[in-house]
């Protein structure tokens, strides 16, 4: 009996240890980095980030391109991304090689997502779009390509001027199929949320938002006069696949296209890579 107590306890020590490391772990994987620890994650490719910070009414956000100067004669691509997120999400992609010779790139950390950021996150899509104009103001409409991933995908769609393209990556647009994870109770209760990373407080008090965000778009999203990509697996058990056949049904088929990737999940922006990529550059040439 007393070596079982002996036993049980060596477990419950190692148990906690491992959740604790794992917390830590966890909690360093998801906070933002800062310029650079962000210039590192690109020291293997031949293309280094440019990092500036732009202000809008008052907000400051970071913003990487992958060129000095924007090529005019090329296509830019402008990366959105979701909840939580940051412009790391699209480090693939801005470091690949064959991308950056045809395109110029962009992305950037939404507001409440940068590092170390005095803002929160302002829990408005028209704001996010407002911030999103702010970036695509100078560039030419006719060559550029918006790409929202997850809740990136809403504030890329609710553009209402004419881009080249618009591509949609597992985007989170139907209220009616937008999921209250069990999670977000973590956040909720005053008990844990001093548990919670503050990047992810920042997605959960976006995340109680999205519902009714969702409901003051979802019934114009056919507004946007662009041509629409959206390409999203129907494994994705965190933005349902039931997004883009919502979008299917109120776009028509010469403006929407629905690109379905097999028992793809909501991590295919990284998963899937290749396949995308190839799908960027058809729009790009």
């Amino acid at each position: 009996m007393i070596r079982l107590k002996k036993i049980l306890k060596i477990a419950s020590a190692v148990l906690v240890v491992l959740v604790l490391v794992f917390y830590f772990l966890f909690v360093n994987f998801s906070s933002p980095k800062s310029n650079e620890e962000v210039i590192d994650k690109f020291t293997e490719s031949f293309h280094k980030p440019i990092l500036t910070t732009n202000t809008y009414k008052g907000f400051e956000y970071r913003v990487v391109s992958m060129q000095k100067e924007i090529d005019t004669s090329k296509t830019t691509l402008v990366f959105v991304h979701g909840a939580p997120g940051s412009l790391l999400d699209f480090k693939k992609y801005l470091s690949d090689s064959l991308l950056n010779t045809k395109a110029n790139m962009i992305s950037y950390d939404r507001v409440g997502y940068n590092y170390k950021d005095k803002n929160t996150v302002q829990k408005s899509i028209s704001f996010e779009v407002e911030v999103l104009n702010d970036i695509l103001k100078n560039l030419d409409k006719n060559k550029t390509i918006v790409v929202g991933y997850s809740y990136g995908g809403p504030i890329a769609l609710a553009l209402k001027e004419k881009y080249k393209k618009i591509i949609l990556l597992a985007p989170a647009v139907y209220s009616k199929v937008e999921p209250i994870p069990w999670m977000l109770n973590f956040y909720k209760w005053k008990a844990t949320r001093w548990l919670v990373p503050a990047i992810w407080k920042s997605a959960s008090e976006e995340k109680m938002t999205h519902k009714s965000e969702l409901r003051k778009f979802e019934n114009n999203w056919k507004i946007n006069p662009s041509k629409i990509i959206s390409i999203h697996g129907n494994n994705d058990g965190i933005v349902f696949y039931e997004n883009s056949l919502f979008l299917e049904k109120e776009f028509s088929a010469k403006q929407f296209k629905l690109i379905t990737i097999p028992n793809a999940g909501h991590g295919l922006v990284w998963s899937h890579f290749e396949l995308i990529k190839q799908e960027i550059l058809k729009q790009i040439n």
